[in-house]
Parts: structure tokens; sequence; C-alpha cells
């Protein structure tokens, strides 16, 4: 097999030249002839993806003006690779929750054909067409390799340094199989293999860097076709909530697949000789070239250098799916409860007690979990994304039933007393969100460019006193110093939003850990006491070797 690219310059090859066989002519000839169909096609297929491989949100163009490149988050180069696209008018309206995540597709197709057809007509009424299909082919495909490759990568380094499905916490190894939603099975199970979601970074990143050479864009579109569909397959199977953005990625990958069907199918099923052809323009000025090697740096370096970086400090110290903040590490394991009281009432262990708590759980970040014979609400996300706060980043909850409750707290270690609010929050279904679209909830990360100063969060006013605030600290700078930014220090400017949670504020004491008391108020109020015995508790599955956070 040979491939070939034609340059602008080169003139259609006559049949009677002597020494080109038939088959070097027709191959030549090919991309000089345009049928009438093939323009109708083509024109609709240009605005169909020029249209979907452009923001369409004036909070991304917002955000990339805002980025602070001297002190970035991974999260702003995340967003810059991962945004909605295509014409989001009447798209849900017209077909509501069926077609979540494809009704822009489906808008922006019937739109495309509508220019495309008025195109066609001024073409007609001028009875001419200067337009060159071969150049705009050409240039339409660079703008679909390069949207497909940034994004791609920008997907892949989560699965690089595993952190897009993290490692289950001890709540979720201690709840029943049968309490997990069909969606959250499927990340656990690729969680507790964290080599393997290695593995699939590894062929996604691949993948995106191929396509930013026009040499190679066969094998990088043929792995983004595998990869991606398979994530599709898998997330319909398991009624995942990503099936939206990864279709879109097989999307562009089958339209640069496309040219190589015919050549491919006679070489591999008929046996004969078959080539690659393609336009391509002579670039002979030299600000030219030298513009075109510098932007493909760039967009290497910001995207395959820089972003590595970002997501590698995230992953050690701030990785975005599971609290950052380190727990009290005395509190930290699992545990039975040997005594409880309500009111200073006893009440004895019954497994069908819809009050008393049963297998607790401090894990090792700041989060306290306990089970109740009681029915909870599900969150139906995938805990993605853009929480900087602690309590936000909820993929411990997501997807589980039978009545686990997860707490965040703010610990008083002088005075020994946790500040507990419910992680569980109330919000419209975020399933198959647009891609690049923020969750309700979780920040934006930019507030008119302008970083204020740091102050600890406070969700209430007379909730937790000025001096345990002096105690607990400023959650802002909690973290490791390499993984501060402006955009960590904006979202800790603003005031949190839909923030009516549950509370409970419980003294602890313990000397090692192996006994703890909890006393104080619950979330309704009541008095509580809590005799607290660990646990050791052994699981089937071993522990991950690719640890994120530091704890």
């Amino acid at each position: 097999m040979m491939a070939e690219t034609i340059n602008s310059n080169t003139k259609q090859v006559q049949s009677e030249v002597p020494h080109l066989t038939e088959f070097e002519i027709e191959r030549r000839n090919s991309l000089h002839n345009w049928k009438p169909w093939h323009k109708i096609a083509f024109r609709i297929a240009f605005i169909f993806f020029i249209c979907i491989s452009i923001p369409n949100s004036a909070e991304w163009y917002k955000h990339v003006i805002n980025i602070d490149w001297a002190n970035l988050h991974y999260r702003d180069l995340y967003d810059v690779a991962r945004f909605g696209s295509g014409i989001p008018f009447f798209g849900n309206k017209l077909f509501g929750n069926s077609l979540d995540g494809y009704a822009n597709w489906i808008i922006t197709f019937f739109i495309s054909a509508i220019v495309a057809l008025i195109w066609t007509f001024i073409t007609l009424i001028r009875k001419r067409d200067p337009n060159n299909y071969n150049n705009l082919h050409y240039w339409l495909r660079v703008i679909i390799r390069y949207r497909a490759g940034i994004g791609i990568i920008g997907f892949g380094f989560t699965k690089l340094l595993p952190v897009q499905m993290p490692y289950p916490s001890n709540a979720l190894l201690n709840t029943d199989f049968g309490d997990f939603t069909a969606q959250k099975i499927y990340w656990m199970s690729v969680g507790i293999v964290p080599w393997y979601q290695v593995f699939a970074g590894v062929v996604e990143i691949l993948a995106g860097t191929l396509l930013f050479f026009r040499k190679t864009t066969l094998w990088g579109a043929a792995l983004l076709f595998s990869a991606l569909g398979d994530i599709v397959y898998v997330n319909f199977a398991y009624d995942g909530g990503v099936h939206g953005y990864s279709s879109y990625f097989v999307l562009l990958a089958s339209f640069l697949l496309l040219p190589y069907l015919k050549p491919l199918y006679q070489l591999l099923i008929d046996s004969k000789p078959a080539a690659f052809t393609f336009y391509y323009p002579e670039f002979s000025d030299k600000w030219i070239k030298f513009t075109r090697i510098g932007l493909k740096t760039t967009v290497m370096y910001v995207f395959l250098i820089l972003l590595f970086y970002l997501q590698y400090i995230n992953w050690k110290y701030d990785p975005y799916k599971q609290p950052s903040t380190a727990g009290v590490k005395n509190l930290r394991g699992n545990y039975s409860v040997s005594e409880f009281r309500l009111n200073n009432q006893i009440i004895p262990f019954n497994p069908l007690d819809t009050v008393r708590w049963q297998e607790v759980t401090f894990e090792k970040w700041t989060t306290l979990t306990f089970k109740v014979n009681k029915k909870v609400p599900i969150d139906l996300s995938n805990g993605g994304g853009d929480p900087q706060r602690d309590i936000n980043r909820n993929f411990e909850i997501t997807g589980t039933a039978g009545g686990r409750r997860a707490f965040h707290y703010y610990a008083d270690t002088i005075d020994n007393v946790l500040y507990l609010q419910d992680k569980y929050k109330e919000v419209p279904d975020r399933r198959n969100r647009v891609a690049g679209s923020t969750d309700d909830g979780a920040a934006s990360g930019f507030i008119d460019g302008v970083t204020k100063e740091k102050q600890p969060v406070k969700p209430t006013k007379e909730w937790i006193s000025k001096e345990a605030w002096s105690h607990i600290g400023n959650e802002v700078q909690f973290i490791d110093d390499r993984v501060a930014s402006t955009r960590r220090d904006r979202e800790f400017a603003k005031v949190p939003k839909n923030e009516n949670r549950k509370k409970m504020i419980l003294k602890y004491q313990t000397t090692d850990g192996l006994r703890v008391i909890l006393t104080g108020t619950d979330e309704n109020n009541d008095s509580l006491y809590v005799v607290l015995d660990k646990v050791d508790r052994r699981y089937k599955i071993s522990g991950s070797t690719l640890v994120a956070g530091k704890y």
C-alpha cells in the first residue's frame, strides 16, 4: 500500500500520458472529480462538523479569557479541551429526555442541510461554483483532527493518572453489591484495576497524538473509533453518563476514516493495488510554514506536556473525584456500633431499626459514613463536574442505595469537635449532560477574572464559631502548595449556593482509635451518644498500587 498526498499545484493528469498506468491516472484524477451530489453532501458535512467542532457557550470563551496562565489548575486546560458544541436551540424541547445528549446533533444537522441547500441554490443561480472543495475538505479535516485530538487527550489524562474512576472507598467496599446502580458497578469495576485504566488512557492519548499529524491520521482515527466505540457501548449497557460525549468522538473519527474505506476495501477484500490520495495545499511562503510549525508546537506543548504535569500533581495531591483534605488520623477505619443512644435512650442493635447506625466508616479523607435501615435518595450523576470543595466531591455517594449516609466534616482537632454536613444534595438529573457544561452546584472556576482574598467558608453564620474556625483553619489552604491555583482561590472566594444541608456537631473522644465515643447533636437536633469499636475488615480485592491523593 502506498500513501500519497497531491499538492495544490498538481494539474489534472490526462490519460494520454504514456508513463502512467490506468490505476495511477484514476487515483490522481479522483481528487478533482466532485460530482454534484458529492458537493451537496460535502456542504452539509462542512457546516455540520464546523458547528460541532467549535464551542457554543459564552462561558467557554469567558473561561479562556480569564485563565491565569501563571497559576494554572489542570481543569483550566481540561475545560478548554472539553466543551459543548453544536446548535443548542430547541433540541431538548423538541425531543425531550429520550434523545438527551444527541438533540443538538439533530438540530445542527437540520440547520446544516438548510444552509447547504441555500448554498447550492446560490451556485445554481450564479451558474458557477468558485469554491475549491479540495481546499475546504483539507481544512475541515484539519479542524476535526485537532478538535478530536485535543479533546481525547484531555479525556485520556484522567485515565492515565487514574482519577476518572477512583479506587472504591471503604464505605463503597462495605456496601452490598445489590445496592449499586449498574453505572456504579461498571465504574468501580474499572476503578479496582487501575492499571487497566492507565492502559485505556495510553490508548486515548496515543490516538489524540497521532491525529496531530496528517500522515498518521488513519491510525489515530482508527484507535479513536475503536476505543470510544467501546465506551459508548458500555455506557449504554450500564446506563452510564458519558455516552453522548464518547459518541461525539466516534462521529469525528468516522468522518476522518471515511476517505480510507474504499482503498482499504480494495486492498484487504479485493486484493487489488490501493493508495490513499489526499489533496494538500502548497505552503510556499516562509511565514506560513513557520506559523504552522509554531501553532502545532504550541498545541502539543500545552496539551501533551503542560496538561500532563498539571494532571500529575492533581492526581498526587488533589484528585478531583475524592476529597483532598486528610481526615483525622486517629479516627480512620471501619467501626462497629457497640452502643447507640438517642436523647439519652439506649437503642439496642436491630438490623431493621431505621434510626440506629450500622457499619460506621471514617475514610482517610474528611468523610464519615454509616448505614441505617432507611431509604435515602440516590445521586445518579457519575461524580464528575468541577468541585473544588471537598463537600461537593460526591463520587463516594453516587449510584449507592441501601441506606448508606455520608457526611463531610470540618475537624477542630484542638477541642476534638467534628462539624458535619450531609454530602447528598438534591440537584437536577446530571446524566448525559452536554460536554463541557458544569454540574449544578459545581463551580465554573472564575469570577470576573478577579481573585479575591482567601477566607474560610462559613456555610451559615452561627453554625461554626469564629473560635472553632480559627482551630479548623482555612480550607482553601488545606491541600499541598503545589496544587494551589487561581481557579481554586476564585472558587473559595464565592459564597456557596444551595447549601441547606443536614448538619451534625459531634465531639469525639479516643486514645488510640480502637474505641471512639461520639457525643453531640444529630441532623434533627436530637442528642446523640455513640460508642464505636474498630473492626479489622478484610476485603477480597487487593489494595490499589496507584494511590491518588496525599493523606
